[in-house]
């Protein structure tokens, strides 16, 4: 298939005061067709950068994730639409590895690995490598589940393909900044399970952090990154401490509305 007749792919970024990563981001995504900011209206620099880099700027008011990901979907003019974060790089080997695929594609998602530093350090175990994303999707033949606010999952016909070469993510760079996204989960997951009816039990808040601890440490072999992964495990282990804790809170004030 020569040059001129091959499927078009938008490299698309979701975006929200990103100045610190956009223009790292944007100078991995040469090899695509349309570099696209889809920007939920930023006050800092990220729309003017991104501009000045030559990308194609998009505003779109923020309703969740998956919600924004199918706008975008809807808002490119190519077959194709790969999806990558501000804090992530993509190789070159990877940006080939697209072009090759969608030539002659099997499937109409692909995931890709990635390769998570956190706190500075590249993660190998805990639940963090390989870490396959949902992200290069035909156009009109996948979507993400507009139910799922966070942790987006695609919905399409057919298997999922796994593309070889990792995206870079700069995942958290310090420990406080784990701590404030981790709460925004845990308040969304405690929410989930308040809506379908779920109270949290006494050994809720022991036996499911422990088993998380184990779960990270050993099945999800944390122990191979030393006292990094024992460190991430404990941290996960304290996620399902507090998403119980706020669980707790929800029935309590719902209980405290009915009385």
């Amino acid at each position: 298939m020569s040059a001129a007749s091959s499927p078009r792919v938008s490299a698309v970024i979701l975006t929200l005061n990103e100045e610190r990563h956009i223009r790292a981001c944007l100078e991995t995504l040469a090899w695509a067709d349309a570099r696209v900011v889809f920007d939920s209206f930023s006050t800092d620099a990220t729309v003017a950068l991104a501009e000045q880099a030559g990308a194609q700027v998009i505003r779109h008011p923020f309703e969740n994730y998956a919600q924004q990901r199918n706008a975008a979907l809807d808002s490119v003019e190519s077959e194709w639409v790969f999806f990558i974060d501000a804090d992530e790089r993509c190789p070159q080997a990877l940006g080939e590895e697209i072009r090759a695929v969608i030539a002659a594609p099997r499937c109409d998602v692909y995931a890709v690995p990635r390769q998570n530093y956190l706190f500075g350090r590249l993660t190998l175990g805990a639940g963090w490598h390989p870490d396959h994303q949902a992200r290069l999707f035909r156009v009109g033949r996948a979507c993400f589940d507009p139910r799922r606010e966070v942790h987006e999952v695609a919905q399409h016909d057919g298997p999922m393909g796994y593309l070889r070469t990792a995206l870079i993510h700069y995942n958290y760079d310090t420990v406080a900044q784990f701590h404030i996204k981790q709460r925004k989960y845990a308040e969304y997951d405690a929410g989930i399970l308040f809506k379908q009816g779920i109270r949290p039990k006494r050994r809720n808040f022991v036996l499911q952090p422990l088993r998380e601890f184990r779960r990270r440490f050993f099945t999800l072999r944390g122990y191979r990154d030393g006292w990094h992964g024992l460190r991430l495990s404990a941290l996960m282990a304290y996620y399902n401490f507090d998403m119980y804790r706020r669980l707790a809170r929800m029935w309590r004030e719902q209980d405290g509305r009915g009385a």
